[in-house]
Formats: structure tokens, sequence, C-alpha cells
């Protein structure tokens, strides 16, 4: 049986990402949501959802005690970071301030407030927008470029490395909403928020050989 597991910190959407992993498992693979670090550490696939501001995430995920545990999946499991999750895999967030996980070089920045200003867009982004895929990746497999997901969000990924960079939205500004390395994939959207496309995400994940 091969396992995945929702990391259970305390901040997150959990029942949401385990329905939509649920719904597009394959025979012989297992998901749980845990708050226990053997049990992460025994996952052949791990999920970091994430809601909330940063300072609060980083605190909940140290006293978790999950904390080791998320670092060394990161060095050698499938690992899908889902909204602040994927924040939290940068070096900083301005959101805070507050450090993060250090897994990719770059920080987390706000929405320009010039964006209400001069566009009439609003902060935070919360809906409907295309994402650009920047590479080509086994995640996207089978979702289409500029394909619909969904978002709720006032800061963003800023990576340093272009080659990080697995996606992008126009919302007033052209912003990194998915991020790509190794054994890792994140997005600023919420998949299981995104019919579909979202579910097919999920479903690569499941399948994905990194």
């Amino acid at each position: 049986m091969s396992l995945v597991v929702i990391v259970d910190y305390g901040m997150g959407n959990l029942r949401s990402v385990a329905q939509a992993l649920q719904h597009v498992k394959q025979d012989g693979q297992s998901i749980q949501i845990s708050s226990d670090p053997a049990t992460i550490d025994r996952a052949d696939r791990v999920v970091l959802p994430g809601q909330g501001a940063m300072p609060d995430c980083m605190k909940a995920l140290r006293e978790s005690g999950l904390l080791r545990s998320v670092m060394d999946a990161a060095k050698a499991k499938p690992l899908f970071g889902v909204c602040v999750g994927e924040q939290m895999m940068l070096d900083r967030s301005e959101e805070g301030p507050a450090d993060c996980l250090g897994l990719f070089p770059g920080e987390v920045i706000k929405f320009d407030p010039r964006l209400t200003i001069e566009c009439g867009l609003k902060v935070p982004h919360m809906g409907w927008n295309r994402v650009k895929q920047c590479q080509k990746h086994p995640m996207w497999e089978g979702v289409a470029d500029n394909a619909w997901f969904y978002f709720v969000h006032s800061y963003h990924a800023n990576p340093q490395n272009p080659a990080h960079v697995a996606g992008e939205t126009d919302y007033g500004v052209r912003f990194t909403c998915a991020i790509a390395r190794d054994n890792i994939f994140a997005t600023q959207f919420h998949p299981e928020k995104s019919a579909d496309d979202g579910l097919q995400l999920y479903a690569n994940f499941l399948r994905w050989k990194p």
C-alpha cells in the first residue's frame, strides 16, 4: 500500500484536499491526514497545505513537531505545497515578516497596493485566473496551458531562480503561481477548488516519479 499523507499542523484546508485526493487516487494508494511525525516519515508522498498568516503558519509548524518530517520529505519524496504551503517553501515572507523553510531561494511579497488604485483590482486576489505554464513538467500533463485555477491570497512567491518558475498568472502584474524543482511542486492556487484541472493536477501528483 502506497501512503499519501496530508500534513496536519493546524493551518490547512485539509478536508477539501483529502477529498480531492480520494477522488483521483489509484488502486493501492491510501490517503491520510496526519499530525504524527512517524506517519509522515513513513509516507511515500506528502502534501503540505496552508492558510492564514505566514508567521502563524510557521509557528504552528514548528510547535507541532512536524518541521523535521517536512524537511526530510523535501529531500527525498514527492512533495506538493498548496497556497501558503507554496509560500512556505521560500526563504522569507514580507508577511510578519517571517522566515520560511528555505527550500527555494527567494521571498514572498505582497501585491503592490497600486493594483487597487490604478487597475481597480482587489487585494486579496480572490477568484479564477488563467495559469501560464512556464516549463514542461509531468505535473502539467493533461492540463491545458492557460487553464483556469482558483486563487485566494494577498502575497505571492518571488523566487530568485527563473528555472524554479513552473507557472505564472496575470493579475495586474505577472506573478509566479507555481514553483518546482527536483521532487517538489507547489502552487499558490487551490487545486482542490479548481474543478477538473485541479483534480488532474492531484492525479498527476499521485503518479509523479521525480
